[in-house]
């Protein structure tokens, strides 16, 4: 079954309707059914980052930039709705995502794209620091968080905010980067506007929900339906 329906409503419209003034959050989401250079004085030289550093967030405005993985020509796209809170979306991407991404996408016979759909406050900015990363490291973080949902999400009395942050800086985001990209206002309202071109345009109600070809196809699928609903779409 998918999980749990629309929880944004009113924080959609406090967001949508201009600033993001709402006078409450939503409850935490419920548990789930989880070599520096030669120095060269002076000045001296700043110590190597261990990984390269996320760059400045891009600008939102007029909307946000597609993710996805996969050849652009792909014959068929697969799309996919999810919330970062959501343990169905979980289960998908840790059973089901790695078998698709190396049986589907990386041979070339489908685009997977990535539909922000959050379902709560916690999942919202977790959607916008996902956002904040490029976009090749878009996916890898992704499944970071999904593979360590238990430990952010449900978790009791869990500090979600530090505990995500902790995963972004794993994967190269610096504390003031993460701290920017969780406030960052207006990138929550572009995540929020497109899910309700989501809703509108897919009449998405439920999370994860998968539209392949012709078919809509809700809740944690299996990689055999996942298959099936590709072959059935394959142009012949």
């Amino acid at each position: 079954m998918p999980d749990r329906r629309l929880l944004l409503g009113g924080l959609a419209v406090a967001v949508l309707g201009g600033g993001f003034f709402a006078s409450r959050w939503l409850a935490a989401p419920p548990a789930p059914l989880a070599t520096a250079p030669t120095p060269t004085p002076p000045p001296p030289p700043a110590p190597a980052p261990a990984q390269p550093a996320v760059p400045p967030r891009p600008n939102t405005a007029g909307g946000l930039d597609e993710r996805s993985l996969g050849r652009a020509d792909a014959p068929v796209t697969a799309i996919e709705y999810f919330s970062l809170t959501c343990s169905h979306c979980g289960a998908f991407h840790r059973d089901t995502w790695p078998r698709v991404k190396r049986e589907l996408v990386e041979t070339g016979r489908v685009r997977m794209v990535f539909r922000d759909f959050p379902l709560d406050e916690i999942s919202l900015r977790a959607h916008a620091v996902a956002r904040s990363f490029p976009a090749d490291r878009y996916e890898p973080f992704i499944s970071a968080l999904f593979a360590t949902q238990d430990r952010w999400a449900y978790a009791r009395g869990v500090d979600h905010k530090a505990e995500i942050g902790k995963i972004a800086a794993m994967a190269g985001m610096g504390a003031e980067a993460f701290n920017a990209a969780w406030a960052d206002d207006a990138l929550a309202r572009a995540i929020l506007e497109a899910r309700q071109r989501g809703e509108a345009e897919h009449q998405v109600n439920a999370t994860p929900t998968f539209i392949i070809g012709t078919q809509k196809l809700p809740g944690a699928i299996s990689f055999d339906r996942f298959e099936a609903a590709v072959r059935e779409a394959t142009p012949r």
